[in-house]
């Protein structure tokens, strides 16, 4: 070994990364300290021993016709490699190898430094899945779903083998985060994915989307395994669920299912063909599937279409008050009258609010449209008492969705016409007795101070729960 080797070999003996100082066959002519912690290898063990053999073999060989193409054209090299340590144990190492040659350019040395990556290998592992594993539930996530189901339709490319996406909802899975709140609904994710996954293949995929969203992709399936797949997990999904602390409850899901390339070629329409079969699923009643059909499409299409018409409804003069009035069965005197919203669409006719407010509601124009029916309700009731010189009082409904922005605005109106509270009752469902949101207590405290009246819009049609009425100042039922 030449001088100056042996001074580069006392300066590094001491450092923390490992050092192996080779001739020019590659024969280890020294070592330090580190690098026998590092492998386990005693100096006197490796010594005398071939560094390219000591090192080789454990990666892919590509690395190696790089190493040595780099050393011939630069005289060093730099990268990832694997490494055995004595004990068998295989290792992530981060390899530096340079050469050193004489006055006619002849190797006479080889000097190698090397570094375990073993722990920023668990670093990278850790972050990896934290980015593509969702936390509640341990199942892959949107981002890793997706990227899976573009392997899958790329496999499909190359050989043939059709596929099926299932997308699924949980039914009324908000109740339970409502009413028993959010570690009692993390449960019952958890438990839904368990069951999900008991109904599937090790060779597919099911994923958490987000919120109560769940996939499941199905490679190499054949029709009659798709739906009999579909129907198992939504009959288990259909069973009770212990969450704990005695708390149980029921809820199902609805599933949609899209079918590659049948309905679809590539993977956003399938995404969204399955979208559209499982709201479907949902607007038949729900805990049930349904496979994608074209004319959901053309069903997704109007309702876009209707949505866009419904944005400029008001401003072009297409909605309308009427109001239904209420009697006295005694004497048959007017008591009050509800407020009904219609809109005349000047290509479709009338349009029922049980098209039209699902719409406006899924848009986020409920809270426009609202606050234009109220403004509308205030003004009649304003010249209801010029001309007939009384306060008719009006009910006017409430969506669930509107209580999001608060009141602030009709009640403002209200108070500038000086009308009294008395003269509105807001109309809600009994399903927004469950949301115990602060906006919503605060928005019934605001009722009250008001003088307004709340009722509750067909009793007993939903979760009909008597002992909610008493953490409400509810005014009277609708039965």
């Amino acid at each position: 070994m030449s001088v100056n080797l042996r001074q580069v070999a006392q300066v590094l003996a001491g450092a923390n990364d490992a050092l192996i100082i080779a001739d020019g066959e590659g024969r280890i002519q020294d070592t330090n300290v580190a690098h026998a912690r590092l492998t386990g290898y005693a100096q006197d063990e490796v010594i005398g021993k071939n560094l390219f053999r000591l090192h080789g073999g454990l990666s892919c060989p590509d690395i190696y016709k790089s190493v040595w193409r780099e050393i011939k054209r630069k005289r060093n090299w730099q990268g990832e490699i694997s490494n055995r340590r004595k004990n068998g144990e295989v290792y992530p190492e981060n390899f530096s190898l340079c050469a050193i040659t004489d006055d006619q350019g002849m190797v006479q040395n080889f000097i190698a430094v090397m570094s375990d990556l073993s722990e920023s290998h668990n670093l990278d592992s850790v972050a990896w899945k934290r980015a593509n594993y969702d936390y509640v539930t341990g199942l892959p996530n949107r981002q890793l779903f997706l990227e899976r189901l573009d392997q899958e339709i790329k496999k499909y490319r190359r050989n043939g083998a059709p596929m099926a996406l299932l997308l699924l909802d949980l039914d009324r899975f908000k109740e339970v985060n409502d009413t028993l709140g959010h570690m009692k609904g993390d449960v019952l994710l958890e438990e839904a994915a368990r069951r999900i996954s008991c109904n599937v293949r090790e060779t597919d995929t099911v994923s958490r989307l987000g919120g109560d969203e769940f996939a499941v992709i199905l490679p190499e399936c054949a029709l009659l395994h798709v739906q009999q797949t579909a129907h198992d997990i939504t009959e288990s999904l259909a069973l009770p669920f212990d969450l704990g602390d005695g708390d149980r409850c029921f809820i199902s899901a609805s599933v949609g299912i899209a079918l590659y390339p049948d309905n679809a070629e590539d993977l956003n329409t399938l995404v969204k063909h399955a979208d559209q079969a499982m709201y479907s699923a949902k607007a038949e009643g729900r805990n049930r599937f349904h496979f994608f059909l074209p004319a959901m499409q053309q069903e997704a299409q109007n309702k876009m279409t209707l949505t866009n018409d419904l944005r400029l409804a008001a401003r072009r003069g297409e909605l309308s008050v009427y109001y239904q009035p209420i009697l006295d069965m005694g004497d048959g005197r007017l008591k009050k009258v509800e407020a009904l919203l219609r809109w005349f669409h000047p290509g479709r006719g009338e349009v029922g609010p049980q098209v039209f407010i699902p719409l406006a509601e899924a848009s986020g124009l409920i809270h426009e449209i609202g606050n234009w029916l109220s403004f509308q309700v205030i003004a009649h009731i304003a010249q209801w008492q010029q001309r007939f010189g009384q306060i008719i009082q009006v009910s006017v409904n409430r969506s669930p969705i509107q209580f999001d922005q608060g009141d602030a605005l009709w009640l403002k109106q209200l108070a500038g016409l000086g009308l009294p509270g008395n003269c509105i009752t807001v109309e809600i469902t009994e399903g927004m007795l469950l949301k115990k949101s602060e906006r919503i207590q605060q928005s019934f405290l605001d009722y009250r101070n008001h003088g307004i009246e709340v009722s509750i819009d067909d009793f007993g049609t939903g979760f009909s729960a008597l002992s909610y009425l008493k953490q409400f100042d509810i005014d009277y039922l609708k039965i």
